[in-house]
């Protein structure tokens, strides 16, 4: 049985233009609402109205049951609604990338373009194999009595540049670090059998495939691949960059989305 549809939480900056769509910032699986505070500072400031949510079960948004895309699109949708947005651009990262791809999939409302940042269309090769080594690698540490801090301490690194500062590590830790263990249980169980590959030919609206250079989690030529499925899709492959980029390159990744909206909804 479905939980009743309560909106997530959500940051706003920014003031709202008519005629102009909202941007909608959806966090990665270790990411916050916050995590994007870099980002939406610079799109704010070239004056565009911007959201970020933190995700169903993370900071203070309610989770959903089942905990599954179909109904992190909904929870989407109920935000959106519940935020008085009915034009938008959906900007997802990783995990975030993801849910962007299920509410296309699934309604799409008001949705004048999208980015995709450092995701793929599915996860793993199908087989189920990898997914289930995937599952169990990352919930070993939390079966051991691991916090998410410690968890955070070992695995962030490896997402991000070895140029990375202190402040910037340190702000991806503890993004990752305040997230609830069931939240995190239920994501990566969610995660492991997201597959919209075939729905990438359906998208008509303009669309970034934006990779980092350097990320091995969603690499270039995964989302090279994605890409081409799309028919409306530009893709950019930002050089030095790791997953993490929203942390670690906020100014390069504003200013390229900042470049796309310009050129793409210039004539709407």
């Amino acid at each position: 049985m479905s939980t009743p549809a309560v909106a997530p939480r959500y940051l706003e900056i920014g003031k709202k233009v008519a005629g102009k769509p909202s941007l909608v910032f959806l966090h990665g699986i270790g990411g916050r609402a916050s995590g994007w505070d870099g980002v939406m500072q610079r799109c704010a400031s070239n004056g565009w109205h911007c959201l970020a949510w933190d995700m169903p079960g993370y900071g203070d948004s309610p989770s959903v049951k089942p905990y599954d895309f179909a109904h992190l699109a909904r929870a989407l949708g109920d935000m959106l609604e519940a935020a008085h947005i009915n034009s938008s651009v959906l900007i997802g990262h990783s995990m975030g990338g993801m849910v962007a791809q299920q509410y296309m999939a699934d309604s799409g409302v008001g949705v004048r373009a999208q980015v995709l940042i450092a995701t793929t269309a599915a996860f793993g090769n199908g087989t189920g194999e990898f997914q289930q080594r995937f599952l169990s690698q990352r919930l070993a540490p939390l079966e051991r009595g691991e916090t998410l801090l410690q968890i955070a301490q070992k695995l962030v690194p490896s997402m991000l540049t070895p140029l990375a500062s202190s402040e910037v590590r340190q702000a991806a830790v503890d993004s990752m670090g305040s997230i609830a263990p069931e939240a995190y249980r239920d994501a990566l169980n969610a995660l492991v059998l997201f597959d919209q590959r075939g729905a990438l030919n359906r998208i008509t609206i303009p669309t970034l495939c934006l990779a980092a250079e350097l990320d091995v989690t969603a690499p270039p030529q995964v989302m090279s691949r994605m890409s081409e499925k799309i028919s409306t899709a530009s893709y950019v492959c930002l050089p030095g960059a790791n997953h993490l980029l929203p942390f670690e390159q906020p100014e390069q990744l504003a200013q390229i989305v900042l470049n796309f909206l310009e050129e793409k909804l210039k004539d709407e």
